[in-house]
């Protein structure tokens, strides 16, 4: 039976939806990634900005690795991007690959620029993503600005997107048999990891979309942890009132847990709503002990601010274009606008799945 969470509380439910397809082609579906820094001019590492379309995540480092004659492990990307869409990012491989890269374009790939850098390129080495999506046949009598105005001025739900668990919740159950000491043998280490992962996502999604129904996804309680918008360090609301007059000038936000052996301790009445979360999943933090660093434990940011938001009428349908933090999902803020089931077998998270604990 597939958990809620998998399915959490939308943050317009009240307001209808514009229905509509994605992805009926590639090219309806454009991510760009917006990197951390740009190639300094020198270094060991050859940085080249690729455009791929139809080419899937899990083999685009061996594609690029076969082209240029180098072990895939030399291949350095700050994030996995979807096989069904257009994508632009950055990939590091050893500066002595220079004299092959011609032999790249072709088969869904083009470089577009190349630059030097010091360091290889790693997971996490991203501020976010630029999509630019078009729902083709949506509605236009559904009135989409009241859905994008409301996220414009309260921000989006950071969930997990429905791709994070699997087909009908698959990586979810493996994950809580692997924390159960009930690992299928000869599991590969990355989907080991994976699983494990997305059992720490499935209980973030549980503890947000729990916040959601009490109405709390805008209010700080006592013993909250916040971070600083949209980037900072974490600290406890001890001043609630204070508190709550900082995240509703946007400087800073709830974090919710990314449970694990050392996550980053909220107090009070939060602790006691996260410590419910738990039990009613038949879990402990005690069940996070024994997996090395796999699950050590982070905090996730509740909301994110969508900025850039814009929307635009076309002949085949609605179109959209925002930026997203590293590991939020733009599946998250298409349920809001379409109010139909996503259920994809990918979108561009980012890479930030393997990188979270």
């Amino acid at each position: 039976m597939q958990h809620p969470a998998m399915s959490p509380p939308l943050f317009t439910a009240d307001l209808p939806g514009v229905g509509g397809r994605i992805r009926a082609r590639d090219e309806d579906f454009e991510v760009e990634e917006v990197p951390s820094y740009e190639p300094s001019g020198s270094g060991d590492h050859l940085y080249l900005w690729i455009e791929k379309k139809g080419v899937a995540p899990e083999f685009f480092a061996q594609t690029i690795a076969r082209k240029l004659g180098t072990h895939p492990g030399n291949v350095g990307t700050a994030g996995l991007k979807d096989r069904h869409a257009v994508t632009r990012q950055w990939v590091s491989v050893p500066r002595e690959c220079e004299p092959h890269i011609g032999k790249l374009d072709g088969d869904g790939v083009r470089v577009l620029k190349t630059g030097l850098h010091a360091n290889k390129l790693k997971p996490g080495h991203l501020r976010g993503n630029k999509f630019t999506i078009l729902i083709r046949d949506a509605d236009r009598s559904a009135g989409a600005d009241a859905v994008l105005d409301r996220i414009r001025t309260q921000g989006l739900p950071n969930y997990y997107g429905p791709q994070r668990f699997g087909r009908d919740g698959g990586t979810v159950d493996l994950g809580f048999q692997c924390l159960a000491g009930k690992a299928p043998r000869r599991i590969r280490p990355f989907l080991f990891r994976f699983a494990l992962s997305a059992v720490q996502s499935l209980l973030f999604n549980d503890y947000l979309a729990r916040r959601m129904k009490d109405g709390l996804f805008r209010t700080v309680l006592d013993g909250d942890v916040m971070t600083k918008w949209p980037f900072g360090g974490m600290f406890v609301a001890q001043d609630v009132p204070a508190e709550q007059a900082r995240f509703d000038a946007r400087e800073t936000v709830t974090a919710g847990p990314m449970f694990g052996k050392k996550t980053f301790p909220a107090a009070g009445a939060a602790a006691e709503r996260e410590a419910v979360v738990l039990s009613d999943n038949k879990l402990s933090v005690a069940s996070f002990g024994g997996f090395g660093k796999l699950v050590m434990g982070t905090r996730r940011q509740n909301i994110v601010y969508l900025d850039d938001l814009t929307s635009a009428w076309e002949p085949d349908g609605l179109r959209l274009s925002f930026t997203l933090p590293a590991g939020s999902y733009a599946t998250v803020l298409l349920a809001e606008v379409m109010k139909t089931n996503i259920a994809e077998d990918g979108d561009a998270s980012d890479g930030a799945d393997a990188d979270e604990q």
